[in-house]
């Protein structure tokens, strides 16, 4: 980013920087870190993970040693983790100055506009809808409520087996809860919110040569050592690339296609990203890149 740009960022506001992966996010909050004496906190829902860093481009030990850091690899692979985890651990550090910095648009929306106080979902409930996920996705997406169907992106199965936990749970449907919602515990007002929009092209040949670099840089050991646990039901197992180097690992096919198969699923990733973006970050701040 270019200095006179990074001057216009304010020095005393919390910022929160939302991006696609591989647009650059990490290095500019690290920039941020050093010019003003911020806490890089984590907004990326794989991250948190501790069986996860090449692979979820976490910041390489040189970079945490830098600056401060909070929220990243401090999960265990099969812990329980939300946006509700993640909201509440992010508050107490609010009191101090931040810079957010991630991917997950869901977090920044539950810190800036709100989280429904929904109950826990139980595990048996959970169970089921894995099973559902897995054996009859269609049938989970009909089975939504209207108002949530409508609000939630249908193809995205994460999201919709949340939902559907949520209707099977309580009764009552994700939209309906979230009508509910309280006031954020971070308006946006209060906030430099800037949201990365960088070229597409650009941001594929960047996608590519990172998911080189992750080769070379160990993240098939990575995967390896994942191996012996591997559940693809869990939530670290979203991992961007896991799922093809696993299936390599296992001789179902070859390296160049496990890589190929690899940047494909970040593309796209990245443009769910960009989608949601769009749609739910208009009152941020636009930085185009490439």
């Amino acid at each position: 980013m270019k200095a006179a740009a990074l001057q216009g960022i304010s020095r005393e506001r919390p910022v929160l920087i939302a991006g696609p992966t591989a647009s650059g996010k990490s290095a500019l909050a690290l920039e941020l870190a050093a010019r003003d004496g911020r806490t890089v906190v984590n907004a990326d829902a794989l991250q948190v993970y501790d069986n996860w860093r090449i692979l979820t481009a976490r910041p390489s030990v040189a970079d945490e040693a830098s600056a401060l850091h909070a929220l990243y690899g401090h999960i265990a692979r099969d812990a329980e983790w939300s946006v509700g985890h993640w909201l509440r651990a992010v508050l107490p550090l609010l009191s101090r100055p931040v810079v957010i910095v991630g991917g997950t648009g869901l977090y920044f929306t539950a810190l800036t506009e709100g989280l429904a106080d929904i109950p826990a979902v139980p595990a048996e409930i959970r169970s089921k809808g894995d099973a559902l996920r897995q054996a009859d996705f269609p049938a989970m997406v009909a089975a939504l409520d209207a108002p949530t169907a409508a609000r939630t992106d249908l193809a995205n199965p994460a999201r919709v087996q949340r939902a559907w936990e949520v209707l099977q749970a309580t009764g009552r449907g994700l939209a309906a809860w979230q009508a509910d919602t309280p006031a954020p515990a971070l308006a946006l007002p209060k906030a430099e919110a800037l949201v990365l929009r960088p070229e597409v092209d650009w941001l594929n040949r960047r996608i590519d040569q990172r998911f080189d670099a992750m080769i070379a840089g160990g993240a098939l050991d990575e995967v390896r050592a994942e191996l012996p646990y591997w559940a693809p039901e869990r939530p670290s197992s979203r991992a961007i690339g896991a799922p093809e180097l696993v299936a390599h690992l296992r001789g179902e096919s070859d390296l160049d296609e496990a890589i190929r198969a690899g940047k494909l699923a970040s593309r796209q990733y990245a443009k769910r990203q960009r989608t949601w973006f769009r749609s739910r970050m208009e009152d941020w701040q636009d930085i185009a890149l490439g």
